[in-house]
């Protein structure tokens, strides 16, 4: 049953700092995966609020007062929305349940504090990279300064909404930059609640734009637009390569970070009952509905049995229900057709030979503590075994609960394995030998490499992917300075003033 109108919350736009309503009048619905009902509604974006919201952020950029500011005055705004983020921590963690489906245990513990986190951290910086005085033969001073990119343009998935805004608006915000971001339609309660605060807290109009949208024409403007300088995009390989290419056409720099198929790499010398949970962290954390999900286990033959009648026996005892139950813990995954996908490379891997361990279907109404399944999109967390790593389960993401699992002899045909793959965004090692753990990691042709462990994050260490995953790179120095430019400052220092290139002629 669909809430009544009277009761849906509504959320606007941030333009300019004023939190208004889409220039069309119109609104999209949001709902809540757990129970298939419409909980929110959202303004939809038209062009004209995009183009406004780009040419608000480019005359604020250009009027230099932000970028003008010292990094410590920049960093005060930061901090704020970091308390305000706190402040409101419920309201946004039950926002980001019920919108994405993701456990509210995950949502309180992880995803509000780590976005507060991020905002503080960059807020705390106390500098900004210094002038670097190259060292040159000739009688110059060769300078190497940094300048902010201008206006960006930050687009990002459904998944991880509140880390992700804090992960692109955080560092562009306080390397003087002015942002117009723009989250997932269907997945950006969180962020509209934050664009609130983001006016609460006081930040100068313009500087931070948010805007959410339908019309594939209003998104296509934060790529295409003259007046943006550079896009931060986070989803999709296949909508990273299209962004590219629509960026081509006005030459801005692009910093991309796409899809994955992470390798997990448990060798026979590990402890079986952390790599045990760990796997299952990795693959069904926020239902595996994540770009570093660690959804190929690379299992050595050893331990074979033994680990996956563990795995198997512990993934059948997750209890599965509503996102907002604390006691729930694998909840609905986002829409009705991500169900189906993962159901639909399921039943192909099957057919293609693989064994069917664990889950692989819809759970049955009532069959987890009598929690109403039926109007959700739950799905059963999934375990296939003799999976070949040529099987589209293996080589494609499915960004749901499905875990491909495959054997290994020894420690090169793991390698081999693990890099077999158009993607390298992560992976996991799980061994007590570290010699060994570091000389696979050095091996691994990915951005991330986790050992005995699973999604460590930092803000001061830097993400991102390798090959079809995307370039650039999020957090850390390395993040920071995708928001910056480079500029080349040359001062002669000839004695009497006059270089040989002045009378080249």
């Amino acid at each position: 049953m669909v809430i009544s109108d009277t009761q849906l919350r509504q959320f606007d736009l941030l333009i300019n700092g004023g939190i208004v309503g889409s220039s069309s009048g119109k609104y999209f619905d949001l709902v809540n995966p757990s129970t298939g009902e419409v909980f929110a509604r959202v303004a939809d974006a038209c062009p004209e609020d995009v183009k406004k919201a780009i040419s608000d952020a480019r005359q604020k950029f250009d009027e230099g007062t932000w970028r003008g500011m010292s990094v410590a005055e920049r960093g005060i705004y930061l901090k704020k929305i970091a308390a305000l983020i706190r402040k409101h921590a419920k309201e946004l963690a039950d926002l980001e349940s019920v919108n994405i489906g993701k456990t509210l245990k995950q949502s309180s513990f992880i995803d509000v504090p780590t976005a507060a986190d991020c905002f503080e951290y960059f807020g705390s910086l106390e500098a900004l990279p210094k002038d670097r005085q190259n060292s040159v033969t000739d009688p110059v001073k060769s300078l190497t300064t940094f300048e902010p990119m201008g206006v960006v343009s930050c687009i990002i998935p459904w998944n991880y909404p509140l880390i992700m805004a804090a992960w692109k608006i955080a560092p562009a915000l306080i390397a003087g930059n002015s942002v117009v971001f723009k989250p997932s339609s269907i997945g950006c309660a969180s962020i509209m609640r934050l664009a609130q605060l983001v006016k609460e807290s006081g930040l100068p109009a313009g500087i931070l734009n948010v805007v959410t949208t339908t019309d594939k024409d209003a998104a296509r403007l934060l790529v295409t637009d003259k007046n943006i300088d550079m896009v931060s995009f986070t989803g999709g390989t296949q909508t990273g390569q299209e962004i590219m290419r629509l960026a081509s056409q006005t030459t801005k720099k692009v910093s991309l970070e796409l899809g994955g198929k992470s390798p997990n790499i448990v060798f026979g010398d590990c402890d079986l009952e952390t790599a045990v949970g760990g796997t299952m962290s990795a693959i069904f954390m926020n239902q595996g509905q994540m770009c570093t999900a660690g959804s190929r286990l690379l299992l050595e033959e050893s331990i074979y049995e033994k680990f996956m009648k563990l795995l198997v026996e512990k993934t059948k005892g997750l209890k599965i229900g509503n996102a907002l139950d604390y006691q729930t813990e694998f909840g609905p995954v986002i829409s009705k057709e991500q169900q189906q996908k993962a159901l639909r490379y399921t039943e192909e891997a099957v057919g293609q030979g693989a064994k069917l361990s664990c889950g692989g279907k819809i759970p049955n109404v009532g069959a987890y503590r009598d929690t109403p399944l039926q109007n959700g999109f739950y799905l059963e967390p999934t375990i296939l075994e003799n999976v070949t790593n040529n099987m589209k389960v293996a080589q494609e993401e499915i960004f749901g609960p499905v875990l491909a699992v495959m054997k290994f002899k020894d420690e090169q045909q793991a390698i081999a394995i693990a890099n077999d793959s158009a993607y390298g965004l992560a992976s996991c090692v799980w061994t007590k030998d570290l010699t060994k753990a570091d000389r696979v990691a050095k091996q691994l042709q990915c951005g991330t490499v986790w050992i005995n462990t699973y999604g460590g994050f930092y803000n001061a260490a830097s993400f991102g992917g390798y090959k079809q995953s995307g370039f650039g790179r999020e957090l850390g120095v390395e993040g920071f300075l995708e928001y910056m430019q480079s500029k080349h400052v040359c001062i002669d220092q000839t004695a009497g003033g006059k270089s040989l290139v002045t009378s080249w002629f």
